[in-house]
């Protein structure tokens, strides 16, 4: 409708024009025409403005402070004088400058003719500029098709109905701040660089989530702020009161402000500030000062050790100098901030590095000029750099910030200590001749035995290189047998010494090369039935997790050639969700796998507390969420993407791994079954875990890859409820004494059912969750859970249908109740006082028998996780 009373004012109004001189000072109602132009003094007499929308919500100024002061071309909400865009904020134009309309668009010339600002090519000439009541500024052709807006160039404001596109941005004048729109979020950025994160849309807990679906654009009406997918589809919203108006702002100290105007007055209505803490801002205090929230404001102190600095912050008492980003330092001279103090942009950040110790860190800092400082948190082993710049600080003490261990200041010079000034001056030439004859014989003894290793391991390599070279993935490896391994029984040698080709295995490792990896296996990750892992390096710097099968496993159920071959087919299965396989050995009977490593280990470490150890971060509900899809979307290929169907069959969070770029991977499976895509079939000595295995295995019915659904159907309820399924109360396996604030006795997946039965599903999620979580996605991931867990395997969902329910992308299915009677009857004889079931039980009957038969959720661990 607005455009086409556009078209039609556009083609009546020229009848109506009066004649006028260019610089004349009329005050135009929504349309201008070429040739129009004007300086701020023009317009001194109507405080600069010159073009306003049909109802004056909006008006086009030349604003300036005073007269023959600079001025600024703005669009301005009218009732409030609030500046809503602007085109040269950043370089306001002298007095004598003026703004001209011609065919060619719009721009802001110098007294000289050389131009200040404009807006870009057209593809076609300018007849007409109109002034919308929505504050959108537009350049129309002749048939009032738009050429260029405002709306698609937002600077610090968005406006009702405007949209942010994903990958678009608002951003302060001074560019130090930007509000970003990305295809998971919306997020604070501060820095020169903009590039330190201090807010999220979806972290909000005022925000909830609707959907999975990639974001297109924000948004605000008038009910909301919106996070958009394609087609106007919801995937956040924060609910807002009712309004006619909407200003979104990004002001110039990092504050994210949504101000309503209620169409009376002058003034305008906060009703959104993001952050909302005193001390959730970068610079909510000076530099390196510590903001204390206390009451209805915070205080700023420097830390111990540093004192105020007029105008800069802190800065060391001793008078170091704290680094710039320009700065290399090769001394690596720090200066601890002390405990309790956090930087608020590490809630934010990943890790640059976990695992390491305070020294690792120290030197990853030191290695990086732009690296200013770190934070260590000593019980996750995480490093977090900070580059380029660094705010205020914030209290840990308040939850005033992320808890990221202790801060280190790079400092650039230290006077040195009185001791090492008085001892060092007097000891130093009468300890000369004594020392250094002593270094030099050291030195010399060092390089001679440097110069013997070098041959000998040259010389080994070569012998190496000859004998079996190391051969990159797709290529046919050639694997011969060994004359003699270890001093080890179980690492004998094969009795087949046939030569091996077998096409498109991944690379090849000698033991010896992951001996050096491991450094002789010294960093044991996790354990199970099928071995050891370890943590290495390779020669190329990428970590790596090592495999050591054990002899029983790797040699009883395979030989050589039969491990290779399935080696192959693992090696060349890729996918996002799936850990990668670098490469294997297989030297006699020794079997590792060497895979990519994620550095947050299983999903079993960030999900249960683990009695003795700090409790990992709290994972919220939406990261919960993108591990469940992760992980289904890795199971859906492996049973439908490959040639063949791989089925895991040991479904289980210590399976499920993570990293600290939210990577989830499904790892394992290379010790998987393999079975043609046409194929199912009985495998009585396959294994897997307690409380995860399918009813089939117990009955001896047919293994098939919804064998795996249901044990995902168990993972899934255990991540949104936060605990083990099942649980034997305080001090027990499975106790959520420490997750929960209490202990939770029961058969999980039986409470689940019968609260799916009376409609009550957020009282299942995590309660440390509070009110953090959607009803709606409550309700989805348990019915999904339940579905799984149909005792009829053929009734339970594919892991594609799977995966498509939890990402919203297909109807979720209703749960059968009748098919899943069998839950309560686990769950009855879990919780007996005897800690017996009482009894077996019959698939498909529905009733308990004394049958030998027992239970699996009893059975013990040592039963259930042997060689698969």
């Amino acid at each position: 409708m607005a455009s086409v009373l556009c078209l039609l004012l556009l083609q009546l109004l020229p009848l109506f024009r009066p004649r006028r001189r260019a610089s004349a000072s009329f005050l135009f109602t929504e349309f201008l025409y070429p040739n129009f132009s004007a300086s701020s003094v023009n317009y001194l007499d109507r405080g600069g403005f010159f073009l306003t929308s049909a109802s004056s919500t909006f008006s086009a100024s030349l604003s300036s402070d005073s007269p023959q002061s600079p001025f600024v071309f703005s669009i301005i909400h009218a009732p409030t004088t609030t500046v809503v865009w602007s085109a040269n904020s950043a370089s306001p134009a002298p007095y004598t400058a003026a703004l001209s309309l011609s065919s060619s668009g719009l721009s802001i010339t110098f007294s000289n003719g050389s131009v200040l600002w404009s807006t870009p090519h057209l593809a076609r000439p300018a007849k007409a500029l109109c002034l919308l009541d929505s504050g959108n500024l537009l350049l129309l052709d002749s048939v009032n098709v738009s050429l260029w807006q405002s709306f698609e160039h937002p600077i610090d404001t968005l406006l009702f109905s405007q949209r942010l596109p994903s990958g678009g941005s608002l951003s302060t004048t001074a560019g130090d701040y930007r509000l970003l729109v990305t295809v998971a979020d919306a997020i604070l950025l501060w820095s020169t660089g903009g590039d330190q994160q201090f807010w999220s849309f979806a972290g909000d807990p005022r925000s909830v989530k609707d959907s999975n679906a990639a974001i297109s654009y924000m948004s605000a009406n008038d009910s909301g702020l919106y996070l958009f997918a394609a087609g106007d589809r919801v995937v956040y919203t924060i609910s807002l009161p009712t309004a006619k108006i909407r200003i979104m702002r990004l002001e110039s100290g990092g504050l994210f402000r949504v101000l309503d105007y209620s169409g009376t007055g002058s003034s305008l209505n906060e009703v959104l500030k993001a952050p909302t803490g005193d001390c959730d801002l970068p610079s909510s205090c000076k530099q390196l000062e510590v903001c204390t929230t206390q009451g209805q404001g915070a205080t700023c102190n420097c830390p111990a050790g540093f004192a105020a600095s007029r105008g800069i912050g802190c800065t060391p008492t001793d008078g170091s100098t704290i680094a710039s980003a320009t700065s290399c330092v090769s001394d690596g001279s720090y200066r601890s901030l002390g405990s309790g103090i956090g930087y608020i942009v590490n809630k934010f950040t990943n890790p640059a590095r976990s695992g390491g110790d305070l020294s690792s860190c120290r030197q990853l800092c030191t290695a990086n000029c732009s690296c200013i400082g770190f934070f260590y948190k000593n019980s996750s082993r995480s490093c977090f750099l900070i580059k380029k710049q660094i705010g205020s600080l914030a209290s840990t003490s308040n939850g005033g910030a992320f808890d990221s261990g202790i801060g280190y200041i790079k400092i650039l010079s230290s006077p040195p200590s009185p001791s090492t000034e008085s001892s060092g001056g007097s000891s130093s030439p009468h300890l000369l001749p004594i020392i250094l004859p002593s270094i030099s014989v050291f030195l010399l003894v060092i390089v001679l035995f440097a110069g013997i290793r070098w041959l000998h391991r040259r010389r080994i390599g070569q012998e190496r290189r000859s004998r079996s070279p190391l051969s990159p993935v797709n290529e046919i490896h050639r694997l011969r047998k060994p004359s003699h391994f270890g001093d080890s029984d179980d690492f004998k040698s094969d009795s087949d010494s046939e030569e091996i080709s077998i096409p498109g295995l991944p690379t090849r490792f000698a033991f010896s090369d992951l001996v050096v990896a491991t450094e002789n296996f010294s960093t044991k990750i996790g354990s199970g039935g099928f071995g050891e892992v370890f943590k290495g390096r390779l020669p190329d710097k990428s970590l790596v997790a090592v495999k050591r099968i054990t002899a029983s496993f790797g040699g009883g159920m395979h030989g050589k050639k039969e491990f290779c071959t399935e080696i192959a087919v693992i090696g060349n299965i890729h996918h996002v969700n799936l850990v990668r396989l670098r490469g294997f050995c297989a030297e006699g009977r020794r079997r590792l796998l060497v895979y990519e490593y994620m550095n947050r280990g299983s999903l079993e470490r960030s999900l249960f507390p683990i009695p003795g150890r700090e409790d990992p971060p709290l994972l919220e509900w939406p990261e919960r969420m993108a591990i469940a899809v992760g992980a289904a979307r890795g199971l859906a290929y492996l049973h439908s993407g490959c040639d063949q169907k791989i089925v895991h069959c040991d479904v289980k969070p210590e399976n499920i791994l993570l990293d600290d770029r939210g990577g989830v991977k499904i790892s394992d499976f290379g010790l998987a079954k393999l079975i043609s895509k046409d194929q199912s079939g009985f495998f009585t000595t396959m294994r897997g875990t307690r409380g995860y295995l399918a009813p089939e295995w117990i009955t001896n019915s047919a293994i098939s890859d919804r064998t795996d659904v249901y044990s995902y159907g168990m993972v899934l309820l255990e991540i949104i409820r936060g605990r083990k399924n099942r649980s034997t109360g305080v001090g027990g396996e499975g106790s959520s004494s420490s997750s929960s604030g209490g202990v939770d006795l029961g058969y999980f997946p039986m409470i689940a059912l019968e609260m799916h039965e009376q409609g009550r599903y957020v009282e299942l999620a995590d309660p440390r969750l509070v009110r953090r979580v959607n009803e709606d996605e409550v309700r989805r991931a348990v019915r999904v859970a339940l579905c799984c867990l149909h005792e009829d395997p053929s009734i339970r969902p594919t892991m594609t249908g799977v995966a498509a329910m939890l990402d919203g992308t297909a109807e979720v299915a209703q749960p059968r109740s009748e098919l899943l009677g069998f839950l309560r009857l686990y769950g009855r004889g879990y919780v007996d006082s005897t800690g017996s079931s009482g009894g077996g039980w019959v698939a498909g009957t529905g009733t308990t028998t004394n049958s030998s038969v027992v239970s699996y959720s009893l059975m013990i661990s040592q039963e259930l996780s042997g060689p698969r």
